[in-house]
């Protein structure tokens, strides 16, 4: 007796073997037949997946769902999309261990760089757990639908041990502090550690984790490679040549130590197009002497969407800028664009940025998205460039002008700022060095749908460009993830593994357009992607979602998979 069969569909298994025609039984949340027919078993349920393909249950190694879980176990609308096990904590962020005096300051950091509406984060994060990791994992544990593999994060442990002293080298006897801590947290469950060279906190300050010495990242490094755990980084990625020198850091670590690492993202632009190629070279010599260093690339372009209304990381990069959009009231903003010095100066910097050669912000490529007044319908979809050349105005004049109109309210976006070459970028993801991720799900939700990452690799790089077989794209996204991140019995579809399967046509699944949401906590809107083309998926032997039921109510068979 099966709990559950899946029959007469096409076992994509994640081996990267070809594809066949069998059927799949679960029994206790378990694999417990895999190709033959089951014809003549008994099953409680039995799903004829016909025209599908029967997979593993796809693996998102970079996400940022730490809080959505606290508040959404089903991680909307992840699961949908054949999702089944995420990694956390990403970036040096997780929410523990974390001491309650120090909340607020973390909250406000997590919040900026993974922009994340305060609203949201305060009414979803109740720290029911107290501070520590194993407790938090627990909490997540008890009601989750979906498997999570949480990365401790370097930040929070530099502030767990420093306080608020945690900006400085660390002591010989703080930095023993932390590794007794991460000893701790990989005992409890954590998958590794992250950290970052990149981040910026709300105040305009680098992150605790860049502040450490490379000594005290090797000590860390030294515990990871006891317990057998990633390091993960976010590097540099706008600079080609640093980003080799964090290969090539992460190659002396991996070898010294013992240890997996990745850094992510690696992008493909058109402003540094041998930028790509000299990475994955550097890559390759490090593996050729013994390090397993793992670039994540992501499958979607880059485009970023905001609105005045709120803050957005676009403008980080145009001085002058972040102040206005920081105010805290929507009166104040209003006020600011629509004084006169203050509305000049805006102007004159936008223009200075969208005129240089090295920048990728051209305010005349600004498209508008969304409008809330009826007699600007029709302005949505076209560029301000081209309404302003129309109206005898600059780019940068029109958005602050239609912003004020608006009252904040319209939206614009910057459609393929990068990683939009099929050709390039499908030859990125065929790389056998390269590891599908950088997703970003749960973070920037004001600027892009972190959603449907998969659905595009199996439409966009398998049907439709063939730069990977299903079979191979399948394999990145199951198997060899869960291989990179040591998670020994799932990626597979073979018997006694966990039962994670996602059941999909290969005909027409794809990401579906991107969409506002206002589903969070607190409201405000975030765009999302629905799935086009899943069946079915399970988690751990539970049907989970369907395209014909949606979510399923009952269904929390997650765990933490590390455990």
């Amino acid at each position: 007796m099966y709990d559950l069969i899946i029959e007469h569909g096409t076992i994509v298994d994640g081996s990267g073997l070809r594809g066949y025609r069998g059927d799949v039984g679960i029994r206790d949340g378990k694999l417990a037949a895999v190709g033959r027919s089951l014809a003549k078993a008994d099953a409680v349920r039995r799903i004829d997946a016909t025209g599908n393909v029967v997979s593993p249950g796809f693996i998102d190694p970079h996400t940022h769902y730490d809080a959505q879980l606290l508040f959404d176990p089903y991680v909307y609308p992840a699961i949908e999309h054949g999702v089944t096990t995420i990694v956390t904590g990403n970036c040096s962020l997780s929410l523990a261990p974390v001491r309650p005096d120090q909340r607020e300051a973390f909250g406000a950091m997590f919040r900026l760089i993974e922009e994340m509406p305060k609203a949201a984060f305060d009414d979803g994060v109740d720290w029911r757990w107290g501070e520590g990791f194993g407790p938090m994992l627990d909490v997540i544990a008890a009601d989750t639908a979906l498997n999570v593999a949480p990365l401790v994060g370097h930040s929070v442990l530099r502030m767990y041990v420093m306080g608020g002293d945690a900006r400085r080298s660390a002591t010989a006897e703080e930095v023993e502090a932390m590794c007794e801590l991460l000893a701790e947290c990989l005992d409890a469950g954590a998958v590794g550690l992250s950290t970052s060279y990149i981040d910026i906190d709300d105040d305009f300050r680098p992150v605790p984790s860049r502040f450490a010495h490379h000594d005290e990242l090797r000590a860390m490094c030294r515990v990871l490679g006891e317990h057998g755990r990633m390091l993960q980084i976010v590097h540099e990625f706008f600079d080609a040549g640093l980003t080799v020198s964090r290969v090539e850091m992460l190659g002396d670590l991996s070898r010294e130590f013992g240890i997996p690492t990745t850094l992510s993202p690696l992008f493909q632009t058109d402003a540094n197009p041998g930028a790509v190629e000299m990475v994955l070279r550097s890559v390759a010599g490090e593996w050729e002497r013994g390090a397993r260093v793992w670039p994540q690339v992501q499958t979607r372009p880059i485009d970023i969407s905001w609105t005045l209304d709120q803050r957005s990381i676009m403008f980080l990069g145009i001085p002058g800028w972040w102040p206005v959009v920081s105010l805290p009231t929507r009166a104040e903003r209003v006020a600011a664009l629509t004084d006169p010095a203050v509305r000049a100066g805006l102007i004159a910097s936008l223009d200075r940025v969208s005129a240089s050669s090295h920048s990728s912000v051209d305010a005349a490529t600004f498209v508008i998205r969304e409008v809330t007044l009826e007699h600007n319908v029709n302005l949505v979809g076209r560029s301000l460039g081209e309404v302003a050349a129309e109206r005898g105005t600059s780019a940068s004049e029109l958005f602050i002008d239609l912003s004020v109109e608006e009252d904040l309210g319209v939206w614009f976006i910057r459609p393929n700022a990068g990683h939009h070459d099929v050709a390039a970028v499908g030859s990125m993801l065929a790389h056998p060095l390269v590891h599908v991720g950088a997703s970003d799900g749960g973070a920037h939700v004001g600027s892009f749908a972190t959603y449907g990452d998969t659905g595009m690799l199996l439409s966009t790089y398998v049907r439709e460009s063939a730069a990977l077989t299903l079979e191979a794209a399948v394999k990145k996204i199951t198997h060899d993830t869960a291989m990179i991140w040591g998670l020994a019995d799932r990626g597979l579809l073979r018997e006694g593994y966990a039962a994670d399967v996602c059941v999909f046509n290969p005909e027409t699944i794809d990401r579906g357009p991107e969409v506002a949401s206002h589903d969070f906590p607190g409201g405000g809107t975030r765009w999302i992607r629905r799935q086009v083309g899943v069946e079915t998926v399970i988690v751990n032997g539970v049907v989970t979602w369907t395209a014909a039921d949606g979510y399923i109510p009952t269904a929390r068979a997650g765990v933490i998979a590390t455990r």
